[in-house]
């Protein structure tokens, strides 16, 4: 039952104390199972009174992580905890460790403290010499790579010699190592790498989210994000705990036996995969699954498969299992395999009669609409208890299509009267008489995700079973099965979704603005699916790198803030994109004192930092006696704090001259601009404060290059518009705005789709796929300003 009212208050106000802010500490209310654990930890740890930060962020990880096998000594461990004898990340994962393999049994003080590295200093002269040995020993690849070395192998290097070194002192020695041996980073070094040599990216600095999940102490994933993940021959440990509500635990794990046979077939490497459901296109949460299920395989030298989880023909179709190929291959992903679940269907139909035969399964007569009701109440089917044989022969006629569609299931038999409602008899097979885009007709039955998904992660042999929070309570149903049928269990790990502002992530929620038109489609550039990203103009290096800077975290309802992103994308674009002059809303500027018909052609940077010996930094602009500015670079008042153009004021057109106002001309509503008088200073003696940019006419009489541009902003204005009981009415009315005229420089009309360029004080843009031989399209990808480096770093 969900905790109200004044116990409500009073749960708020403890997890308050620990150091939690406000918005976690009301999610993990929500959260019954943690909520309990939190309220046990912080009691047993007697700082029911509060505590500084650090040790919060320790007793909520407790609550979150401990072994269940092992509660008995988690008061033990809290006293360390608490005394900050064990006080880094990686001391108490090893202590989780140790605890997990002693279950029960004694607990002996001094292999625990010898296990988790309790009272062990290591000295800054210690952890130099180290470093420097590192360095010596990987010396020639650290030169040829400069500063696309591998830094965390560099530092997986030392984790094994000092494991209870100070990380935040070892990446300070590590930093300063590189430079003495490199010198300053050149322009080479920021150069994209080949496909051959993928750019290794460096952690991002972390800012204030909406939820700040920033450990008081230096995380281990700052080093490395994957540090965190066992070996594949460590898979032999509980891996959790299935309370029946008859009293009886049910403690998975593999054999001995069972673990060798697995790593015999897999040489001991890592095997994840990269599940999703080719039911819509991937979105900005994909890219953290991709980071951490691809990144793990590709940290510890393993394999990683691109798996379809396709057992919903309904929802699925061709286009989207084309489109998740692509867009993993522009993440810049490599699959070790692609497969498909229903490759496995075969298998899977086998593994469903042995599970009948073994009891553990039954074939259901209820209505979606029953069941439910029987869920809710907990009680069983009055199919349940069927004799197998029966079971067995309804099982293989709803393969043979002689039952009707809704008029039977196959139900896993578990518990139904359980704590856990993934317990309560999941369905296993249904009968869906709808080709499948993969498989065709072959079938008309299909397994569920509750019964397939874990069993494909067996026979796959994956290692680490890789995925998001909200599946945290089916693990009891996952290993529930892989023990029924003797199969291989994989190491199982949740981390957090990737939630952003503004925006909504929900499959459901996309599917239903794409298809009822709010937006332009998938690969809209306001969605935060990785098309209309990559539309849009933000690169798969800026993405990876958001990603890693938000670490692999199990913080759970963690939600980030917009601006983090728009910081990565600015970072990346400001590197790579040249500079051009473009005029969004043209007002006309005459220049009297310049001959009509003269065109001087300029230079003008492509970069800021250009040299004036390196003629490719530079493109030709051509000056007439006909410019235009912003209209919003002009008013008829001046005022001290403004520095555009006004009434007998001046200001400089960017890598031309001065231009002084000296006449307007109006409408015959004596209020609207039609056209500005100046005069330019040709010596350029006058100095004026501001800065205009501007796009003349190539010839007289000719406009210049015309280009549509589309000013794209948030989607939503509220930050987490999921929320809302009436989500659709947060969409912003201003998420796109198309300036369908724009004026461009000549240079801009041999941009290809694609291309990015900054337009100089006003943001990054790209060419569109909209765009024709007769009008370029240009999408801006982010303004100029950055609100993140402000105040989030």
């Amino acid at each position: 039952m969900v905790v109200k009212g004044e116990e409500s208050d009073k749960i708020l106000e403890l997890f308050l104390k620990i150091g939690l802010d406000e918005r976690t500490a009301r999610n993990t209310i929500a959260n019954n199972k943690v909520t309990a654990n939190l309220t046990a930890v912080i009691h047993e740890a007697a700082l029911a009174n509060g505590c500084d930060r650090a040790i919060g962020n320790f007793l909520y990880t407790v609550a979150t992580k401990y072994p269940a096998n092992a509660l008995v000594h988690r008061p033990k461990l809290l006293e360390y905890v608490v005394s900050s004898k064990i006080k880094t990340p990686a001391q108490l994962e090893a202590a989780f460790s140790f605890l997990s393999n002693v279950a029960s049994e004694e607990f002996k003080r001094n292999e625990f403290e010898e296990a988790c590295g309790v009272g062990v200093e290591v000295s800054l002269e210690e952890l130099t010499q180290t470093v420097n040995e590192i360095f010596e020993e990987n010396k020639a690849v650290i030169l040829e790579r400069r500063y696309r070395t591998n830094v965390g192998e560099l530092f997986g290097s030392i984790r094994k010699k000092h494991p209870w070194a100070d990380p935040k002192m070892a990446k300070q020695l590590v930093d300063a190592k590189m430079y003495e041996l490199l010198g300053e980073r050149t322009a080479a070094d920021d150069e994209k790498p080949s496909k051959k040599k993928e750019k290794k990216e460096k952690p991002a600095k972390v800012e204030k989210a909406v939820v700040d999940e920033t450990p008081a102490q230096p995380s281990e994933e700052e080093l490395n994000p994957f540090s965190i993940f066992p070996a594949p021959e460590d898979n032999i440990k509980v891996h959790t705990e299935v309370f029946f509500s008859n009293g009886s635990v049910l403690r998975c794990c593999n054999t001995r036996e069972r673990l060798d046979n697995h790593l015999k077939v897999t040489g001991g490497r890592v095997f994840t995969r990269f599940p999703p459901e080719p039911n819509g296109y991937l979105h900005i949460g994909h890219a953290k699954a991709m980071f951490v299920d691809f990144g793990l395989a590709k940290e510890r030298g393993g394999c990683c498969y691109l798996r379809y989880d396709d057992t919903n023909p309904e929802a699925e179709k061709k286009e989207y299992i084309n489109h998740i190929e692509e867009i993993v291959q522009w993440m810049g992903w490599e699959p070790f395999k692609i497969t498909y679940t229903s490759d496995y269907f075969p298998e899977l139909y086998e593994l469903a009669v042995e599970l009948i035969r073994r009891g553990h399964a039954y074939v259901d007569h209820q209505t979606p609409e029953e069941i439910k009701e029987y869920r809710e109440k907990k009680m069983n089917s009055p199919w349940r208890d069927r004799p197998i044989a029966e079971s067995l022969k309804l099982f293989d006629e709803m393969k043979r299509g002689l039952i009707e569609e809704g008029k039977a299931t196959l139900r896993m038999k578990q518990d139904m009267q359980s704590d856990n409602f993934n317990m309560y008899d999941l369905i296993a097979y249904r009968i869906k008489f709808t080709p499948h885009p993969h498989a065709g007709d072959k079938w008309c039955i299909y397994p569920s995700y509750d019964y397939a998904h874990c069993i494909v992660d067996s026979l796959e042999n994956i290692t680490h079973s890789l995925c998001t929070l909200e599946f945290e309570t089916r693990r009891a149903s996952y290993y529930w099965l892989l023990h029924v049928l003797d199969l291989y269990q994989p190491y199982v790990w949740e981390y957090s979704r990737l939630n952003v502002t503004n925006t909504v992530m929900s499959k459901r929620k996309l599917n239903y603005i794409v298809t009822n038109k709010y937006v332009d489609g998938w690969d809209d550039p306001r969605l935060m699916t990785l098309a209309g990203l990559r539309r849009r103009g933000v690169t798969s290096t800026a993405i990876n790198s958001f990603v890693r800077g938000i670490g692999i975290t199990r913080s759970d309802c963690s939600m980030i803030r917009l601006d983090r992103l728009e910081y990565h994308i600015r970072e990346e674009l400001n590197k790579t994109a040249p500079r051009v002059l473009v005029v969004l809303h043209p007002l006309k500027v005459v220049i009297t004192n310049l001959e009509s018909g003269s065109v001087l052609d300029l230079d003008a940077k492509k970069w800021p930092d250009a040299r004036t010996d390196d003629t490719s930094a530079f493109y030709k602009v051509p000056f007439s006696n006909v410019v235009y500015i912003e209209r919003s670079d002009f008013r008829m008042k001046d005022s001290k704090d403004y520095y555009g153009l006004a009434p007998g004021k001046s200001a400089l057109l960017r890598y031309a001259f001065p231009i002084k106002c000296t006449d307007v001309i109006l409408a015959d509503d004596k209020e609207t601009v039609l056209e500005i008088r100046a005069e330019y200073d040709a010596s350029k003696k006058s100095k004026p404060k501001g800065v205009l940019h501007w796009v003349a006419e190539p010839s007289p009489g000719s406009d210049p290059l015309k280009i549509e541009v589309r000013l794209f902003d948030k989607l939503f204005n509220s930050e987490n518009p999921a929320e809302l009981d009436n989500w659709l009415t947060d969409l912003n009315p201003n998420s796109k705005v198309v300036v369908p005229t724009a004026y461009a420089v000549p240079s801009l009309g041999k941009a290809a789709v694609g291309d990015t360029f900054q337009f100089e004080r006003l943001g990054y843009f790209t060419v569109d796929k909209d765009s024709t031989a007769e009008k370029l399209v240009f999408n801006r990808t982010v303004t100029l300003k950055d609100t993140y480096s402000k105040v989030g770093k």
